[in-house]
């Protein structure tokens, strides 16, 4: 057999990197289920008509094909791989909401599937980490102000960069550009959102061109797109650009709520962004965007925001706001520039010795011990001489050898060799597992 051929896109991490990944997985769940967010897991496949409500996203889909289907047999090509876990839950929510308690509060942590041109930091397979609250008729507001508190409480927990969540209000933008009098609104939030890709002189003339706006209004549009503050010093700024609509007014005080609590409970950690646009169709208010401090040139690693029209059926509404972590797009940027590392290559914390092959059984007992009181431990895979075993035992990083000749425990890095018993001993906290780091230059 040949060797195979890497497919781009689809990261396949070594074990030391999964295990990083792992313990990411661990505190992100965690904080979640600290803040009251139940788990689910949904379906990896959805009919394409429920994929494309998003908007602007046919080209990203991969459509589901079976290779025996009949003649003329569609029915799998209408079918796609979910590209994100909102749609799904959207859904979910729909289906299942008789016997769901709301507000829903749920998190989502699951692999999804993007058809488009893999980067760094971009990825055809990924894994996306999300929380959502969703509720019936109406949903109050407190819960747009509770996500990027969740957000930075998850990730500054984690050995990375700081992280700066990004904070704008579609009902800014909107009730702006209707007060200068744009018809096409939705047009020009696409065009905003961007500004980052193609600069102001190429936004400027998608408004022209996309949303009918004159010179004139897009040069408005983009002294409210430079707007950026800390604090919610963003409602003056945006006053003296002499522009007035009622919704204009509602999305500055609910973006000026969102930043008085940002920087009452986490100081530093939000910034009114008023370029933040979040060109997909269905937000409606608080949009979210996150750069990870020394990669900002890669874009976001976390985003999200309000929507109240995505799950709806008749009469039956169900508002809700959420936001969603790239794990892998974060992770995959930190591996390339060699930013996390981990103590050890195994989960093992100990090696037993072997010191005859017809004294496995003896080894194995010991090994059973100590798993039994949650201790990593593996036996020796052959019974060479005591120091190819340690040996061994260095090169995978695991820190202790058990001897069960002498009955002692050995730290391999410091060569301090004790008496142990396997029903009692303990080693470190920070021996039990392996730590992950951040690597500074």
């Amino acid at each position: 057999m040949s060797r195979p051929t890497p497919i781009s896109g689809f990261p396949e991490w070594l074990p030391p990197q999964r295990m990083i990944e792992q313990r990411v997985l661990d505190r992100i769940r965690t904080t979640f289920e600290l803040y009251g967010f139940a788990p689910l897991e949904t379906r990896a496949v959805e009919p394409l008509d429920q994929l494309l409500r998003k908007g602007e996203t046919s080209k990203e889909v991969y459509v589901l094909r079976r290779l025996q289907a009949d003649a003329g047999d569609h029915t799998d090509e209408s079918l796609g791989l979910h590209f994100d876990l909102t749609v799904p839950l959207a859904r979910y929510v729909l289906e299942n909401a008789g016997r769901l308690q709301f507000p829903f509060r749920r998190y989502q942590i699951q692999k999804v599937w993007r058809g488009e041109r893999p980067q760094e930091g971009r990825y055809r397979e990924f894994v996306q980490a999300d929380i959502d609250v969703v509720d019936r008729d109406t949903l109050s507001f407190q819960y747009e102000v509770e996500m990027p508190l969740v957000i930075g409480d998850a990730l500054g927990g984690l050995p990375i960069p700081p992280v700066r969540i990004q904070v704008n209000n579609r009902k800014v933008c909107e009730g702006f550009y209707r007060g200068i009098g744009l018809s096409d609104p939705e047009a020009a939030l696409r065009a905003v959102d961007r500004l980052d890709k193609i600069g102001p002189a190429g936004v400027a003339e998608q408004l022209i061109q996309t949303a009918g706006a004159s010179r004139a209004q897009a040069d408005a549009c983009l002294a409210l797109a430079e707007i950026s503050t800390p604090d919610s010093s963003f409602v003056d700024k945006v006053a003296k650009l002499g522009v007035s609509h009622p919704l204009l007014d509602q999305g500055l005080a609910e973006l000026a709520q969102v930043m008085d609590a940002a920087a009452e409970h986490a100081p530093g950690l939000c910034f009114a962004e008023l370029k933040i646009a979040r060109g997909l169709d269905y937000y409606t208010g608080t949009v979210y965007e996150t750069q990870l401090r020394g990669y900002e040139r890669f874009g976001s690693i976390c985003s999200g925001g309000r929507y109240d029209n995505l799950a709806a059926a008749g009469r039956d509404r169900f508002p809700g706001v959420g936001i969603s972590i790239g794990v892998t797009r974060l992770l995959g940027l930190l591996f390339n520039a060699g930013a996390l590392s981990v103590s050890r290559s195994v989960p093992t914390c100990v090696l037993v010795a072997l010191p005859s092959d017809e004294r496995r059984a003896e080894s194995e007992r010991i090994a059973a011990s100590l798993r039994a009181r949650g201790i990593p431990t593996e036996v020796s895979p052959t019974a060479a001489k005591y120091g190819r075993q340690i040996r061994f035992a260095e090169r995978r990083g695991i820190p202790y050898v058990w001897f069960p000749d002498s009955g002692e425990v050995k730290d391999i890095r410091s060569g301090d060799q004790v008496p142990a018993d396997p029903a009692s001993w303990q080693p470190p906290p920070a021996d039990l597992h392996p730590q992950i780091s951040g690597v500074t230059e």
